[in-house]
């Protein structure tokens, strides 16, 4: 048997910088097909962890940085939740990881998902909460954390929830190029569509576009406020 301070040793000892734990009970709004129980049905316990991303990547003037960072931090949460997964079998315990970069066509909402919403996981289990961006704001990060996730099947104490932090300042509204935050929820395919590409002078696929992410006064967070200097 292994507690949730347990838990939250192992990730940290495999490169996790945050980490937090939400009971199955914080997931009853989940969309239809996106629920923990939908991935799996003896889920009791998501866990939820985040590693820091480089803000040096955003005063670059290259996208490539940003762009490689992104990929490369990608692969680190996901081989992060395997071995973590590997571990806890070491308890007798089954954990599943939800991959960090991966979605799927919701023909119901007209939409892409991951089949567990890693910052909504997040958000309930306490690594902060997502803004007007839709992005998750942490404390200690702002938005420059990525996100990973493990479903476990057993039942761990859950971390307090955050209070909200963004004060909808439309910052991000205003500044995006093709008005994706017009409405409530993000207009996926318009963001994507601009943001993510190949780039017609390099030839090479790049994310040229995080206004958003940039233009955010809690886009740093406690660990990162020297680069408001």
């Amino acid at each position: 048997m292994i507690d949730s301070r347990g838990v939250k040793d192992i990730l940290f000892g495999l490169g996790a910088d945050l980490c937090g734990i939400a009971g199955i009970d914080r997931f009853h709004d989940a969309p239809k097909g996106y629920h923990p129980t939908d991935v799996l049905p003896t889920c009791k316990s998501v866990i939820s962890f985040g590693c820091r991303f480089p803000t040096g990547t955003l005063r670059c003037n290259s996208p490539v940085p940003y762009t490689r960072v992104r990929n490369s931090i990608t692969s680190k949460m996901d081989a992060i939740a395997l071995v973590f997964c590997m571990e806890m079998e070491k308890y007798q315990i089954a954990c599943v990881p939800i991959p960090t970069n991966e979605s799927q066509w919701d023909e119901e909402m007209k939409r892409w998902r991951s089949i567990i919403s890693q910052k909504h996981a997040a958000q309930a289990a306490g690594l902060g909460t997502i803004g007007r961006h839709s992005l998750l704001i942490t404390p200690e990060f702002g938005s420059m954390v990525w996100l990973g996730a493990v479903l476990c099947e057993q039942e761990l104490e859950s971390d307090e929830l955050k209070d909200p932090v963004c004060n909808n300042c439309n910052a991000c509204v205003n500044i995006c190029p093709v008005n994706a935050l017009e409405h409530f929820e993000l207009d996926q395919q318009a963001c994507w569509d601009y943001a993510f590409g190949d780039d017609k002078a390099t030839k090479n696929w790049v994310i040229s576009c995080h206004k958003c992410r940039d233009i955010c006064p809690y886009n740093f967070g406690t660990e990162n406020s020297f680069m408001k200097k």
